[in-house]
């Protein structure tokens, strides 16, 4: 008995985990999958129709509207975090004295959860009660910068936000790879004279292409998902101007009750999410086999 415990004590302990992940992540996946082929509307129906809730989908402006959003919150996230993520890391990576108090700077806002960031980016956007009012205060009287009320540039303080608080992520990876990059190699460039722009840009940059990889992944990942940080800065407005497509799922199935449209956004989320994840992995997994 013993040895028959000791041999399945493993399956045991892992079991009720295992089963758990197949219901509620994989069963609600197949579920989701089965309603967007449906007509189901406020409650679910689950006899498949086809492409119908798709159809609807990919002709609704609003859809339209939170795709276009991705694309610039995406684009605008990804690059502007990873360039001041990789220049915060060469600046501490010249070993100045108070780095440590410097890193703990830029790294505190990744410790906020994103609804606070969201709150605090509101307080401070605010026209009445931020960044305008105080310049204002300041003599200022023509000053404006009413972004977050403007349907025109209300999705560029979302990424203002959300590169204020993942930048400091990107920072910790690159500062991470800098410090792995073989001295010997600096060493003999500065002894060769090769200034330290030529350093970075032609011998310790190059060789980080596996972290930049790894930073893409990471923070398209959360542009693709992003839904808090939306929700609490503008709501998914002025009107539906900064939806995402997660902020427009949310308002199919809770606020409008049509889960048929929830559902088939989500599959389309989740296509998307699977579009950038699995290259990835088996570009991984085949580097892994070659080795």
């Amino acid at each position: 008995m013993s040895n028959w415990l000791e041999k399945h004590l493993p399956k045991i302990v892992l079991g009720p985990s295992f089963l758990a992940i197949i219901l509620f992540v994989y069963g609600f996946i197949a579920w989701t999958a089965w309603i967007s082929f449906t007509k189901s509307r406020l409650m679910p129906k689950y006899d498949i129709v086809g492409f119908i809730q798709y159809d609807r989908l990919f002709d609704s402006p609003r859809w339209d509207v939170a795709i276009d959003n991705l694309f610039i919150f995406g684009f605008l996230f990804i690059l502007i975090s990873m360039f001041l993520g990789l220049l915060i890391a060469i600046f501490l990576d010249q070993k100045i004295r108070i780095e440590g108090a410097l890193r703990t700077i830029y790294l505190y806002p990744m410790a906020l959860s994103l609804i606070v960031t969201g709150t605090a980016w509101k307080w401070i956007l605010n026209p009445g009660l931020g960044l305008e009012a105080v310049v204002k205060s300041w003599g200022f009287t023509n000053f404006t910068f009413d972004w977050v009320i403007n349907p025109d540039f209300a999705i560029y303080t979302v990424v203002i936000a959300g590169v204020w608080q993942a930048s400091g992520f990107v920072m910790a990876l690159f500062l991470a790879g800098l410090r792995s990059v073989d001295q010997e190699i600096i060493k003999a460039a500065q002894v060769d004279g090769v200034p330290t722009f030529k350093i970075y840009s032609a011998i310790i940059i190059p060789s980080m292409a596996p972290i930049f990889l790894s930073a893409f992944i990471v923070l398209a990942h959360l542009a693709i998902k992003s839904f808090d940080l939306v929700i609490a800065l503008t709501g998914g407005g002025p009107g539906y101007a900064t939806d995402l497509p997660a902020t427009y799922m949310y308002t199919m199935a809770f606020s409008r009750g049509d889960i048929g449209q929830a559902a088939s956004s989500a599959i389309i989320m989740m296509l998307v999410v699977f579009a950038v994840v699995v290259p990835y992995l088996y570009s991984e997994l085949r580097n892994k086999n070659d080795q």
